[in-house]
């Protein structure tokens, strides 16, 4: 008992240890590159150390790009109508910015899951597509590893009440805080050390499964049976990631933290049968409950949810690449998010408590060769272009995976939500 105590890490310890990992594990950053973080104005001690672990671990520059919830709900409480179509022009050009000179990017979502359910999903719809075009020229750095960026979510008060519900709204801040410590791993002594584990564990597996190359996963369970295709020569990523083109090149970072996934594209024509949501998502400010979607061929042909119907079929109405898939990852139910017992509203920590797909564009890394493809050439070999991005979770403890050999036979991926490789 005496060595756990002397162990034991204050909330400023774990708070500095979350900064330095962000930097380090997280973005990735190189000496003497520039930094764009993107934080909630209630987080601003958090951002502040940010800063600080930033220059220390030689940052050229670091901007701060302020966000703010109540902010962003009046606009869509008193704008004109005739402005969704518009892109917010500040964080468009900082993002794009960011990826035509190949910095670093550290963004934090910490939105209230709730914060638009109350809103027009058409209005959210037109602002939400207009985003994502508009900024196309940094998502396309983003999908193609041509920059070191990394995405984390530190706690907010409205945010942690719709976690906590039963709590104080003190109290509810501090028991997220907690739990999202533990799950990061800055509640331990070395946290970078543990990260450097952690990563080389995802590794470990990628590379199995990047061996076997399965033509499929199949999914049963829990409303879902699913065949998944995957295209010939896809790759598999986990943990850390390395730029591959520009000035940073060679720089290694770790997209999201916390990450416990291995992931591939699809093959864009080769899903059919049923997948159905072992969580609610969260996207753009709205909760999307009970999802059940259909594929034939690759194709959605028909999409239900009990809650937030219309921002679903408004995801899927974007492009033609809505329609299809861009991502199949594997997380076991064991996973430290999955044992919390939480349900955080938040895909970031959710996707990585369950094994889950995403609808729309695929990343170009998990295909052989796929950051030199043209379009036309990344979706004869399989892969799926769009402007959205959404990862929806559809794994839990009863779910069984299979992988589907070149010669057609079936060896067991996942038993009972855990690794049977």
């Amino acid at each position: 008992m005496l060595e756990f105590f002397a162990m034991s890490l204050n909330f400023q310890e774990k708070l500095e240890n979350f900064a330095e990992l962000a930097i380090k594990i997280g973005v990735g950053l190189k000496l003497g590159q520039r930094l764009l973080v993107g934080g909630d104005v209630e987080n601003a001690e958090f951002v502040r150390l940010i800063v600080k672990h930033a220059y220390q671990a030689g940052a050229r520059l670091v901007e701060v790009h302020w966000e703010d919830d109540a902010i962003s709900l009046a606009r869509f409480q008193h704008a004109p109508h005739d402005s969704f179509d518009e892109a917010v022009h500040v964080q468009t050009f900082a993002l794009n910015d960011v990826g035509e000179n190949f910095d670093a990017i550290l963004w934090m979502r910490s939105t209230d899951p709730d914060l638009l359910s109350q809103i027009d999903p058409e209005l959210v719809r037109r602002a939400t597509t207009a985003s994502m075009a508009a900024r196309a020229p940094y998502y396309k750095k983003v999908m193609v590893n041509g920059i070191n960026w990394c995405l984390v979510a530190p706690p907010s008060s409205a945010w942690a009440m719709r976690i906590f519900p039963d709590l104080p709204r003190e109290a509810a801040v501090s028991a997220m805080w907690e739990a999202v410590f533990k799950i990061v791993r800055a509640d331990l002594p070395n946290p970078l050390e543990a990260w450097a584990q952690h990563n080389e564990n995802l590794r470990v597996r990628r590379e199995y499964l990047n061996a076997k190359q399965y033509t499929a996963l199949e999914f049963k369970g829990g409303g879902t049976d699913l065949s998944v295709g995957l295209p010939l020569n896809h790759v598999w990523g986990g943990g850390s990631h390395e730029v591959t083109e520009g000035p940073q090149d060679g720089a290694v970072f770790t997209a999201n933290v916390p990450t416990e996934e291995v992931w591939t594209l699809p093959h864009r024509e080769r899903v059919n049968g049923v997948a159905k949501a072992s969580k609610p998502l969260s996207y753009s400010g709205v909760l999307i409950e009970d999802i059940e979607v259909h594929f034939v061929d690759g194709r959605i042909t028909q999409a239900t949810a009990s809650k937030g119907q219309d921002i679903l079929t408004n995801l899927i109405a974007t492009d033609e690449g809505s329609h299809r898939l861009g991502e199949v990852a594997l997380v076991p139910h064991s996973s430290p998010i999955s044992q919390s017992g939480l349900l955080f509203y938040n895909t970031l920590y959710d996707e990585n408590a369950a094994s889950h797909i995403a609808i729309g564009k695929a990343y170009r890394h998990n295909l052989e060769g796929g950051t030199k493809m043209t379009d036309e050439d990344f979706t004869a070999a399989g892969g799926n272009t769009s402007l959205v991005h959404v990862d929806w979770m559809i794994g839990h403890g009863k779910m069984d995976i299979w992988g589907v050999l070149p010669d057609g036979s079936r060896e067991s991926v996942m038993v009972q939500g855990e690794w049977a490789l």
